[in-house]
């Protein structure tokens, strides 16, 4: 098994801050999470820039609660498609998200166009980019990954 060898990072990752679903309706995604499994359903979120119409699930209670967003296209075939996958992205909460930015592109970390900006629930968020490409060679390995700021009662709960 190979051993991590420690860095001096600006920043740490605090945990699961939530995972994005999506699908061509959130119909049948909303009939599992919350009919089924009784995931409770707090907010709404549509965005035309994003191309994204999702319900926002929350699992758990206080700064150990888990986001599920369910989210459907407003244009199937517009982009971001955010039905392709169908997982979309996880989200992480960070205790600085600038620093993680700026240290994690200093690294070659590929991020998504649009920089830092408010996301659904109303963080500051940056999305690592699933490729890396020639200028920024280091990529999410397939998987989008949303950064998020946590806010001080997630940074005391889980710092």
């Amino acid at each position: 098994m190979a051993q991590t060898v420690p860095i001096d990072r600006p920043f740490r990752v605090l945990g699961l801050q939530q995972i994005a679903i999506g699908g061509h309706s959130k119909e049948p995604l909303s009939k599992l999470w919350t009919g089924l499994f009784g995931v409770e359903r707090v907010a709404e979120f549509t965005s035309e820039k994003e191309n994204v119409d999702e319900d926002i699930l929350r699992l758990g209670t206080g700064p150990h609660a888990v986001e599920i967003d369910l989210m459907q296209p407003l244009d199937l075939e517009r982009s971001p498609k955010v039905h392709v996958p169908a997982l979309n992205h996880i989200g992480l909460w960070v205790d600085d998200l600038a620093a993680a930015v700026d240290w994690l592109t200093s690294e070659g970390l590929r991020f998504t166009p649009g920089g830092i900006r408010v996301g659904a629930s109303g963080h500051q968020v940056c999305f690592v980019h699933p490729k890396g490409n020639e200028e920024a060679p280091l990529g999410g390995e397939g998987v989008l990954i949303e950064l998020v700021q946590a806010p001080p009662e997630v940074v005391a709960a889980l710092g």
